[in-house]
């Protein structure tokens, strides 16, 4: 332990990223759900890519145009548009029919080096980008993604990531994450802390599954992923939760927050030593605790 003084939480923060702790998808060719899943969730994600069907792509993309138009400006801040990946037909259609918009955040698809960053950004300069890393090359360019200026986040897919590699499932029998998927999470996690960038944990599949999927938004908010996205409006509450301090959590993180002026360095409390980062741990929960009141 150190008895360095308390100091700044460090570059892993990112106060312009405000969406989350629960980011939900949403079909983009139906937009009967819009509105719904924006009321159910505390970002949607309205995505253009693997969640419609080729021949339904130009509907959708006139059907977010619209919305975006008659958003009022409380949905437009906590809406994130999916695009397709860079270099593709499809992403030159969404830009077609998006680049004008005031969009807020844009979610890329399949970013596999920094140049698919530039390129979106080069299209919607304004655009905070969401650089979504599911392949094998996405994944060894990381640190480079992370640390494009337009970047504001990163977040991690584990299906298209096997595909990526050639293989057939991303968890093992026990329902936990193979060690590649679970290496690029982890990869993902570390390079947005380093470059102050939020980093967004990947949805649970297994909709029935709620004790699964507490399980690993726990894991989430304990790692340091700032949201986790889902895929369903009955999984928002489970990730809430997760984020959400219980009472006894936050008593501690603020008990021990008040001692912190009386101290210098490294104190005991409670029985145990407290220092720097388990000041910032305390930090953090108490941070939780205010945004989910």
């Amino acid at each position: 332990m150190s008895d360095t003084p308390h100091t700044d939480p460090g570059p892993h923060t990112n106060p312009t990223f405000t969406l989350g702790p629960a980011l939900l998808f949403c079909p983009a060719d139906r937009p009967d759900r819009y509105q719904k899943a924006a009321e159910r969730s505390d970002a949607v994600i309205l995505d253009l890519e693997d969640a419609v069907a080729p021949a339904d792509k130009p509907e959708a993309r006139a059907a977010v145009r619209a919305h975006w138009l008659q958003a009022p400006e409380q949905l437009r801040a906590r809406t994130v548009v999916r695009v397709n990946a860079a270099g593709t037909q499809d992403f030159e259609a969404d830009m077609a029919a998006l680049e004008d918009l005031d969009l807020r955040y844009v979610m890329l698809a399949k970013t596999e080096r920094l140049q698919d960053v530039e390129v979106l950004h080069s299209r919607m300069p304004a655009v905070q980008v969401i650089a979504l890393v599911e392949t094998a090359a996405g994944a060894a360019a990381a640190p480079d993604i992370a640390a494009h200026p337009a970047t504001a986040a990163m977040m991690w897919g584990a299906e298209d990531l096997i595909a990526s590699l050639g293989g057939t499932s991303s968890r093992r029998p026990d329902g936990g994450y193979r060690d590649i998927a679970r290496y690029v999470r982890s990869t993902v996690l570390l390079h947005c802390a380093a470059h102050g960038r939020a980093a967004i944990d990947s949805i649970y599949a297994d909709i029935a599954d709620s004790e699964g999927l507490a399980e690993e938004a726990a894991d989430a908010v304990a790692s340091g992923f700032a949201a986790k996205a889902c895929i369903h409006p009955g999984q928002v509450a489970t990730i809430r939760t997760a984020y959400r301090p219980t009472a006894e959590q936050l008593e501690y993180a603020e008990a021990l927050l008040a001692e912190v002026e009386r101290h210098g360095g490294a104190f005991q409390f409670r029985g145990a030593m407290v220092d720097a980062p388990l000041i910032r741990h305390a930090e953090r929960i108490v941070q939780r605790g205010g945004s989910a009141d």
